[in-house]
């Protein structure tokens, strides 16, 4: 793994990040990750608009609201070069922002495999073999190479790694935390397919069979008190939070912006609903961004 040491990003300062390197390196998952970092993302754009578009962009940010652009940039983008490219950086460091140059470079076997993987085929390449196409490039970059703050060589990286690795060495801090989905659903209606994590609730006692209580639904203090009263529940739900409440920092440490529990029961009307209602106020106490959904409960 290659990186400079040339440049650690003032977190206090306006930022631009400019991320380019070879194609197959990771500058499309490079862009994801600094979007997640609350950086607005913009790909492939003409060199010669990056000073006019970021004049216009701090001009029009709020004045207590940090400037944070991440601008994508390869051998496709119109008028490229490398002397092009450095002008535009020196012409936007000439002004108040804080602008940094990110390489991803990567080694051709790696490279190679990657666009076999995905059948696509190098962008300069033009019919001939894809290590032709990377020789091309790796020449077309080797001054934007030696001039850029931070080298990151991705071959045998993996996305938690490079988030890490965005994050010491620009500086970065997170634009928002990780979001907690809490879905409630029936099995009778199938799985959701956007669940990180099925929670089934089958066990606990069901309030489908009492008469009184067959039309009502989990959001109710009648349901509440029926499954509150299962020596089940309070074994379950205090056993699930100390399982969970430690977990959730590393799934944003590992990259995650979203994650969806889903808590599920037969019909998904009312232990699911009660389930899911109980963590989502239990959740939103510690201060955690976290939305709630009924994906089968009929309004």
């Amino acid at each position: 793994m290659d990186m400079s040491n040339k440049k650690l990003i003032d977190p206090f300062q306006q930022n631009v990040v400019l991320v380019t390197g070879l194609s197959g390196a990771g500058r499309s998952t490079c862009l994801k990750i600094l979007e997640d970092y609350g950086f607005e993302a913009i790909d492939n754009i003409p060199l010669s608009f990056i000073p006019a578009l970021l004049s216009h962009s701090s001009s029009n940010s709020l004045s207590e609201k940090k400037l944070k652009i991440a601008i994508g940039i390869d051998v496709r983008t119109r008028d490229f070069d490398e002397k092009t490219l450095l002008d535009s950086a020196n012409q936007v460091t000439s002004t108040s922002l804080s602008v940094s140059i990110v390489f991803l470079d990567c080694d051709n076997d790696t490279l190679i495999k990657r666009f076999t993987e995905t059948r696509r085929r190098h962008p300069l390449s033009d019919g001939l073999p894809v290590i032709d196409g990377i020789r091309i490039e790796r020449k077309l970059l080797s001054g934007i190479c030696k001039k850029a703050d931070l080298m990151i060589d991705t071959s045998h990286l993996t996305l938690s790694q490079l988030n890490l690795i965005l994050n010491k060495r620009l500086g970065l801090e997170k634009g928002s935390k990780l979001t907690l989905s809490i879905l409630s659903f029936g099995f009778r209606n199938g799985l959701p397919n956007e669940a990180d994590t099925i929670i089934d609730v089958r066990f606990l006692s069901n309030p489908h069979y009492d008469d009184e209580l067959r039309a009502l639904d989990g959001r109710g203090k009648k349901i509440a008190n029926f499954i509150e009263n299962d020596p089940r529940f309070s074994i379950f739900i205090n056993g699930f939070k100390n399982f969970l409440d430690p977990l959730i920092p590393y799934y944003a440490d590992e990259g995650k912006s979203y994650l969806t529990i889903a808590i599920g029961c037969t019909g998904g009307k009312h232990r699911s609903v009660f389930v899911a209602e109980h963590l989502y106020a239990w959740l939103k106490q510690k201060d955690y961004k976290v939305t709630l959904k009924h994906r089968d409960l009929i309004e």
